[in-house]
This record gives C-alpha cells, structure tokens and sequence, in this order.
C-alpha cells in the first residue's frame, strides 16, 4: 500500500497515511485499506489547507507541549468515516467532496460503508497507541472521544438533522443539533489536547472555546451553502435549500448569519484571554472562520 492501512513486519496496522495529493485507484483493483486511504487523502469540510479537526489537535499540542498525535490521527479517521457515511445517498445523497467524486460514487456504496467503518473502529486503536501517558488520562481521553462521536454527539446530532428535514425547527433546536452533528468533534479534539497535557482548572474555558469555535464553524457552512463558489468548495451549493433545512441563513438572514459568526469568533476568542502567546495556533485557526472559502 502506499500510505497507511497495511499490515507491518510487527503484525500492526500502519496508520500513518501519507499526503501526496490524491491517488486514483480502479475500480478493478482496490483494498478496504485503500479505500480508507483514498477518503483521508481526498480530506473533508475543512478550514482549507490547515487540516480541520487534525491541525485543531495539533495545535492543542503545540499549545501543550504534547508530542504524540496519535489522538489527532484518530479524530481526523472519524470525521473521514463520517462524511463518507453523510455522503451516502441513505444520508445527504452527496456526489462530491471536495472537488471529487464521493467514495460511494467511485467505489460502490457497499465498499464505502465499510471503508468508514473500518476508519471508525481502527481510529479507537491508534489512539490508544499513545504513548508516555498515564493510563487513566488516556482513557478519558478516548471515553470522551466516544461520546462526542456517539448517540451524545455527533451521531446523535446527525440523527436530529434527518428529522428536521422539511420542518422549520426553532433556533434552540438548531443550537442543539449542530451542537452535536458539528460542534461535539471540536470539543473533543481540544478537550484531548488540554487532558493530554494535564490541564484540569484550564478545561472550562476551553470547552467553552470549543463549543464557540465549532457554532462558528458551522454557521460559516451556511453561509456557503447560498453564496459559496462551488469550484472553490468542491461541492455543490444550495443543498440546505434544497432538501428543506432549517439553517442559521434560514433564521436570522444572511447578513445576520454573517453578523452572528463574527459575533460568536469574538467570543470565542475571548475565551483564550488567559492563555497568553501559548493560545497563538488556536486564535489563528478562530480568525479564519469568517473568512474561509469552503
């Protein structure tokens, strides 16, 4: 294989995919593994070139001094397999991502189901690989993971936006579903950060900045799905339309959607007041919310 996903000499999963651009596999000749590969490779709803939930987990371990990224690999595996399973024509019926074709489209949906599960389970492995970490911290650590990408979280989330199809839903219960379809994901990975490097009185207010940075994150996807170029997004536009959803462009208008991010990155960065030069990677990925393109 030519990134992660095989077999190594010690009997162990290599995890390490490798970003070379994007590999073009037939339709003849293909792996689970390389399917998994292909979907990390393609990347996702992202901040662009900075990596999405990956460089927020980095950046928490710059701002922590921690080392290890394993915990930052296996967010980015389950943000992968769930767009690959959002993209399902069970689900959103998405045919690109990223400016490519879906991996149901290129792969077939039974292969697709499978490449993100097989993403799902192998990311709970390579996070308990970390090393260096006590192991009471680490499974907290995954335990919180797992409850921000389940029935709690993300997924639970995911299953309130199916329901709120064609209905107009009230502003708290778009808070409350985005709070777990999107938001949930951002409070692990910089949850993660702070307990890998021992935070304890710090955990409050960056939760509360997690939480910010994800309902900005999110109101800025709504944003693009009505004024988003889709050759920059590398997906179509106007699917929230579409399909009847209640968004915060629904609510408020656009330009009080627009209003509304500045207003939540405000406070979000407001929340790393306290944390002095070390919060630096964390303000830079806040300030590019209003901004981003796709």
């Amino acid at each position: 294989s030519k990134g992660g996903g095989s077999m190594g000499e010690n009997g162990c999963v290599s995890w390490k995919f490798e970003r070379k651009g994007v590999i073009q596999f037939s339709k003849e000749k293909y792996t689970e593994d390389q399917l998994m590969e292909a979907a990390l490779e393609a990347g996702a709803d992202d901040l662009r070139d900075e990596g999405d939930v990956w460089e927020i987990q980095t950046a928490m371990a710059d701002f922590n001094a921690v080392r290890e990224a394993f915990e930052a690999a296996g967010l980015e595996m389950i943000h992968t397999y769930s767009l690959i399973h959002d993209d399902l024509p069970c689900m959103d019926d998405d045919d690109y991502r990223r400016g490519k074709y879906t991996n149901h489209k290129v792969f077939g949906e039974a292969m697709a189901l499978l490449a993100g599960d097989g993403l799902l389970t192998l990311a709970f492995e390579v996070m308990l690989e970390q090393k260096n970490v006590p192991p009471e911290v680490l499974v907290e650590v995954v335990r919180e993971v797992a409850m921000c990408a389940g029935n709690f979280g993300m997924v639970g989330g995911q299953a309130l936006d199916l329901d709120a199809e064609g209905k107009q839903i009230s502003e708290a219960e778009l808070r409350k579903l985005h709070s777990g379809k999107t938001g949930a994901m951002f409070i692990a990975a910089v949850r993660g950060g702070a307990h890998l490097a021992g935070a304890t009185n710090e955990l409050l207010a960056l939760t509360h900045f997690a939480d910010l940075l994800g309902l900005a994150f999110q109101i800025t996807d709504d944003i693009l799905d009505v004024e988003g170029d889709p050759a920059e997004m590398g997906k179509s536009a106007g699917s929230d339309e579409k399909k009847h959803k209640s968004t915060y462009v629904s609510l408020y208008t656009l330009a009080g959607a627009k209003a509304l991010a500045e207003k939540t990155v405000a406070e979000a960065l407001e929340c790393l007041d306290s944390f002095g030069e070390k919060a630096e990677p964390l303000r830079r990925i806040t300030k590019m919310m209003c901004g981003r393109k796709s």
